[in-house]
């Protein structure tokens, strides 16, 4: 009889990346699912993550757990000083429960949803299908439903021709420009496993005509270089990011260019608005959902 344990450390951007990057390997032939999450924006602090299979005795007890955790520790490259946490994980259909909860989300026409809720998407209602086992994002949080909102209004009145999707993720966003006004769109991700789940749901949503998946860290690539400038630029990422590639955006944008992004606290909101007006562009709306804001920016015709 075997138990799931999480193991677990907090560390810096760069020494989560490099531990990630190493237990990616060590795990594969275990299938051990893996995570790596930002936890705390202000305090740069990551946290990596392995779910692993753990002996148990007839007692009830773990009988491999510390050897497994020095397992992790190893394969991550950690030093003796690293802390590292565990969990013990109730024996449950953890994939039932989150389809349980996710329940479809609407934001102006989309409705994003998995399989398991098709029958209960409207005849005029937009659909995207994005499964829960699929990482980097179901469309559950309100960041990307404010995007979708504010997608919605701007196609509508504006009518773009060349899109990107930066930072795409799972391709929500991309996913919705194809489908609200058949856009040919460009999306990117820094994460090359980001770039694969994209390109699956892009194909499962029957998009691949339109969306365009690749891998890029930031504008940094020939495939978004040849189709700029951009009418519109959606981007659902964080605020420190977005005001340091605030200069490419304006590079990268036309003239009269409409910009979406999100992934902003209501406090940081300010400073990004703050970058992008001094590259030229200006505010238009700012939808608040919760602690968290999405804004509509457009460069100035100068």
């Amino acid at each position: 009889m075997t138990v799931q344990i999480r193991y677990f450390f907090r560390s810096t951007r760069a020494v989560a990346e490099s531990a990630y990057a190493r237990l990616e390997p060590a795990f594969e032939d275990e299938g051990a699912p893996l995570a790596i999450t930002e936890i705390d924006e202000a305090a740069g602090l990551w946290e990596v993550a392995a779910y692993l299979e753990v002996a148990v005795g007839d007692d009830g007890e773990a009988v491999s757990g510390d050897e497994r955790a020095e397992e992790f520790r190893a394969a991550a490259g950690l030093g003796a000083d690293v802390e590292i946490g565990c969990e013990v994980l109730p024996d449950k259909d953890w994939m039932a429960d989150v389809l349980a909860e996710l329940k479809p989300v609407r934001a102006g026409r989309f409705v994003v949803h998995g399989a398991h809720d098709r029958d209960k998407i409207g005849a005029h209602e937009l659909s995207i299908e994005i499964e829960a086992g699929m990482a980097f994002g179901t469309g559950h949080h309100g960041t990307t439903a404010g995007c979708l909102t504010l997608i919605d209004r701007v196609v509508r009145k504006r009518r773009p021709r060349a899109v990107l999707d930066l930072g795409t993720g799972s391709a929500v966003l991309a996913i919705a420009l194809a489908k609200l006004a058949r856009l040919a769109v460009i999306a990117t991700d820094i994460d090359p496993v980001a770039v694969s789940v994209a390109a699956q749901n892009v194909r499962a949503n029957e998009v691949a005509g339109l969306v365009e998946t690749v891998r890029a860290d930031g504008f940094a690539v020939p495939a978004v270089r040849r189709r700029a400038p951009f009418d519109l630029i959606v981007a659902n990422i964080l605020a420190g990011p977005l005001i340091r590639l605030a200069p490419d955006f304006r590079r990268h944008a036309a003239r009269n260019a409409d910009v979406v992004l999100s992934g902003i606290l209501v406090e940081q909101a300010p400073a990004v608005r703050a970058a992008f007006r001094a590259q030229g562009f200006a505010h238009r709306e700012t939808l608040v959902m919760g602690e968290w804001v999405a804004l509509h920016l457009r460069r100035l015709a100068i």
